[in-house]
This record gives structure tokens, C-alpha cells and sequence, in this order.
């Protein structure tokens, strides 16, 4: 089985010792690299191109933003499959900061007090292609993302050209990947799973659901993993916002 090549930047020695040890003990995980700041970071990952870029905010040279907007200057011309995807790992939550990282290129931002085993699941996720949200950070991304497909004139960011003040600004919200797209053009929600979806990114649990549908708890359940399947996701949040970006609930 191939392993998940894995480059961690993290200016923190006791944090970044302590994550390599930790993850040379996942067998699909391979740190094939470590850095101390951005600008080494930067080089290995261009060097190395690993599978995942585990990056800090709060780099002492460049910081974890800046440095994924290069990197995906640098990968712009590669096909989407051979580019590195970008976990960022960091204590901040603020919205600024987790707006700004998505703006700039990252897949999925993640918290470092997370556990072990979370981060893992957040490696795997982001590896398969998956945005993994930590669940702290989910409802900064999900009011972002209903305030950009409520304002019909608003302009998408660049990640690459635009200043730093305009990437804390707004996230650029991205159409689905097209394999999902094809897969739901072979297999579409239908319309129960829609209204099962809209509720599902309004907030409501199961329980919520089956009382305004009128269906019970197993049938609600069903529809939510038949949604999952069908948006190639693997959890409530990553179907919300998948469903968002994509146009699917406004």
C-alpha cells in the first residue's frame, strides 16, 4: 500500500518533533520532510512535492498564507492531481485568519490541539481530495459562504494576485470538482435529499429533520448518508459546504 507522503512546516521545534514521531507511527503516513520556517518549507515542498503540505500560520519569515499562495503560483501549471494539497495547522481560529488561508489555496485547515487520530482523519480526508473542516472552524466557513451566494454582485478573489487585505476580506467559493460533478449528474440528489441537505446546512440535526419532514429519525438518516455518498464527503459539515459552493442550496 502506498503511503501518504507528508512535508510538515512548523517553526515550533517541540511541536515539530513531536508531530514527526507521532506520525511516523501511522503506517499509510510518511513525513518525507520538515522545516522550521517558510521559506525552507517553501523549497522542500517545491523540491518534494509531497502528497500533503502540513503548514503553520504563524511562520517567523513568511507565514502559512503567503507561503500557500506561492506554492500555488508555483503549481499552477501542474495537473490538479499532481498538486500538493494544503493542510494548515495552527491555534488560530479567528476568522480572518481561516478566511484568508482557503483564500489563498489551502484544502483544510485543522487545529493543533486536535488529536492525533483526528489529524490523521484530517490528513487522509485532505489526501483523498476531501476539504476537512475542523468542526470549531465549520460555522466561519459556512457564514461565509451563504454571504457569498447571497450577494449576487460580488467578485471572487484571487488567491495568487490579490493583497492580503482583500484575502481576509472574502474566500473565493470554488464550483464542485468535476468528478463530483459527473457523479451527480450520473446519480442527482433527489428531491427529498435536497430538502434533507438544505436542512442539514441550516443547522438542523436528525431529530430537526425528521420533525419538518415528517419522516423518522432511521428515514432522515438514510437520506444523510445516501447525501454523503453522493457528494463524495464524509460528514455533515464537508456536505454543507460542499453544497454551497457548488450551487446546489442558496
Amino acid at each position: 500500500m502506498s503511503k501518504i507522503r507528508v512535508v510538515l512546516v512548523e517553526d515550533h521545534n517541540l511541536s515539530r518533533v513531536g508531530l514527526v514521531a507521532a506520525l511516523k507511527q501511522v503506517d499509510d503516513i510518511e513525513v518525507v520532510g520538515d522545516a522550521e520556517n517558510g521559506r525552507k518549507g517553501l523549497e522542500m515542498l517545491r523540491t518534494m512535492q509531497p502528497d500533503v503540505g502540513i503548514i503553520d500560520i504563524g511562520l517567523p519569515d513568511i507565514d502559512g498564507i503567503e507561503l500557500t499562495q506561492q506554492l500555488r503560483k508555483i503549481q499552477a501549471n501542474l495537473e490538479p492531481g499532481d498538486r500538493s494539497k494544503v493542510l494548515i495547522l495552527t491555534m488560530h481560529e479567528e476568522e480572518n485568519s481561516v478566511l484568508a488561508a482557503f483564500a489563498a489555496g489551502a484544502d483544510s485547515y485543522s487545529l493543533k490541539d486536535a488529536s492525533l487520530d483526528t489529524l490523521v482523519q484530517a490528513i487522509r480526508s485532505t489526501y483523498e481530495g476531501n476539504a476537512w473542516i475542523d468542526p470549531n472552524i465549520a460555522r466561519i466557513v459556512l457564514k461565509q459562504a451563504r454571504t457569498s451566494e447571497s450577494e449576487n454582485s460580488a467578485t471572487a478573489v484571487d488567491p495568487i494576485t490579490s493583497d492580503s487585505e482583500d484575502l481576509k476580506q472574502m474566500v473565493k467559493i470554488d464550483s464542485a470538482q468535476s468528478d463530483v460533478q459527473q457523479l451527480l449528474d450520473t446519480y442527482p440528489l433527489t428531491e427529498r435529499e435536497l430538502e434533507v441537505l438544505e436542512l442539514i446546512v441550516g443547522g438542523c440535526s436528525n431529530a430537526e429533520i425528521s420533525e419538518k419532514l415528517y419522516v423518522t429519525v432511521g428515514t432522515v438518516k438514510t437520506h444523510v448518508r445516501s447525501i454523503l455518498n453522493k457528494l463524495c464527503v464524509e460528514d455533515r459539515t464537508q456536505a454543507a459546504v460542499r453544497a454551497l459552493r457548488s450551487g446546489l442550496v442558496s
